[in-house]
């Protein structure tokens, strides 16, 4: 089964590690070299086992640490071509550079990924759903996104664990007295950060019997808070009747425990090998209720939010 934790979200800095086996991928870097080992080493990853490195799109903040971190530890990096020519243009070490085209699906190891595109002012930004080669879980990666569209949700169905951001709440949005307002226009765009409600829409978009936790990432500092984003995403999967569903946020400053994917099924009971379609609705798989980091700063790089 697979086995996922993220080592920090946020604007200073993402980072995310998946496990299957013996294969293990970092997915983004935007953590401090050093960070990502003391965080890969907390959750019980040699940061040396690493068998390569997964960028969703280019921003600093999703890949700000790799150009060091890739000095002591120079895996292949997969991106898509443009994410790729954007981010080798600052890379000192030489490292194999594995390029995709949004949409296509490649392997590392046991594990099966499947990218899809997503809408963010970055050059070629995609999502991913990552699954083990048993067919035993699914985890789907959605960070910074502006809107949901139906290629995500179509992507994201039958995923046991769900990590997808959730940016902002849009009424301390509007109240924020730190930022202008065109700053606020780009944040609440479509190809800029999902609000709380955006992704709580989503997540009960493609929810089913097999979704088992879901982890809020990219939180805003200013303009949200954990205890606001974990209440607005459960109460509507509580109202839409997915009440075992785990919801938490991950944090900016400490990695989440290294946990299984999936919820445990009993022995007996064959692990599920295919996923709902579109056409199928979320309700027929629904069970009816009965380490210190620099602070995020408005005068960091313009993807800092």
């Amino acid at each position: 089964m697979l086995r996922f934790s993220v080592l920090g979200s946020g604007s200073a800095g993402n980072s995310s590690v998946i496990r299957h086996r013996e294969t293990t991928v970092l997915i983004d870097a935007g953590l401090s070299a050093k960070q990502l080992r003391l965080r890969l080493e907390a959750v019980g990853v040699d940061p040396d086992s690493l068998d390569a490195v997964v960028l969703t799109h280019e921003h600093g903040d999703h890949c700000g640490g790799l150009d060091v971190f890739c000095k002591k530890t120079p895996l292949p990096i997969y991106g898509t071509r443009d994410t790729c020519t954007v981010v080798s243009e600052g890379m000192r070490p030489q490292v194999p550079w594995k390029k995709f085209e949004a949409g296509q699906g490649f392997s590392i190891g046991s594990l099966e990924f499947e990218s899809f595109s997503v809408p963010h002012d970055a050059v070629d930004p995609v999502g991913f759903v990552i699954r083990d080669t048993d067919g035993e879980s699914g985890v789907g990666v959605l960070s910074d996104v502006g809107q949901s569209t139906a290629l995500i949700r179509q992507r994201l169905l039958g995923v046991d664990t769900l990590f997808v951001e959730a940016n902002y709440d849009e009424t301390m949005l509007v109240n924020d007295t730190r930022r202008p307002w065109s700053t606020k226009q780009r944040i609440s765009s479509r190809h800029g950060h999902l609000s709380n409600d955006q992704a709580a829409e989503l997540i009960v978009s493609i929810a089913s019997q097999r979704l088992h936790r879901v982890v809020l990432g990219h939180l805003s500092r200013d303009c949200n808070a954990p205890d606001v984003a974990v209440k607005a995403i459960s109460r509507s999967l509580a109202q839409a009747g997915w009440n075992e569903v785990q919801v938490e946020c991950a944090e900016q400053r400490n990695p989440l425990p290294l946990r299984e994917a999936a919820k445990p099924r009993p022995a007996s009971e064959p692990s599920p090998t295919s996923t709902p379609s579109l056409e199928e609705s979320p309700a027929n798989y629904r069970v009816p209720a009965t380490e210190p980091q620099a602070k995020e700063s408005l005068h960091q790089a313009e993807w800092a939010f």
